[in-house]
């Protein structure tokens, strides 16, 4: 694990693979001793970042609800102060997974990608005991116990104790969307 810039993550993208990239930073003060994640995926050139915030619909960007997509540049930590977007912290690059045609990343890019439509909490957040960042990426690993992506110990909200249930290795077909709508995509 080490901190991750720009010319260190455009070194890793092999744009003939399929690639999941599990990023952390701290949390936004008062709350840095915990972690905040993210994925980013390359699909064989196409990258794109993925993670839930505080903030449902950031203004100007790709969001439903509290799911956000290139909210930041992928290497890029998350802001340092609450609705500020000048100081952001580093980022650990915590794991990656790679392969081709319907290999593990391949599967779990698309689950990922699938995350509007299939993640069932893009319109919750709670800082604790979630759902929250944490909650996000843990059903995304939660669907593949084989991958060697985990979350780090201060990833709170990553097993939520009260108010809903996230099994460790829940499956797509165990969760369903609300059945009130929501609004489309901010673009």
């Amino acid at each position: 694990m080490r901190r991750m810039d720009e010319r260190d993550f455009q070194h890793l993208v092999k744009k003939d693979l399929y690639q999941v990239f599990l990023f952390t930073s701290p949390g936004t003060l008062p709350f840095a001793f915990a972690r905040h994640p993210w994925f980013v995926v390359n699909s064989k050139g196409s990258v794109s970042r993925w993670e839930i915030f505080y903030e449902a619909s950031k203004k100007g960007k790709i969001s439903w609800g509290h799911l956000h997509k290139n909210c930041y540049e992928p290497w890029q930590g998350i802001e340092m102060f609450f609705f500020s977007d000048t100081c952001l912290y580093g980022s650990t690059l915590r794991g990656t997974l790679e392969g081709g045609e319907g290999s593990l990343a391949h599967r779990v890019a698309d689950l990922i990608e699938s995350s509007p439509e299939a993640y069932p909490y893009n319109y919750r957040y709670s800082l604790y005991p979630g759902p929250n960042s944490n909650t996000y990426a843990q059903w995304v690993l939660g669907h593949f116990p084989q991958s060697t992506l985990r979350l780090p110990w201060n990833s709170f909200g990553k097993r939520p104790s009260t108010g809903f249930s996230l099994p460790s290795t829940a499956k797509l077909s165990d969760f369903t969307m609300p059945e009130h709508k929501h609004p489309d995509a901010h673009p």
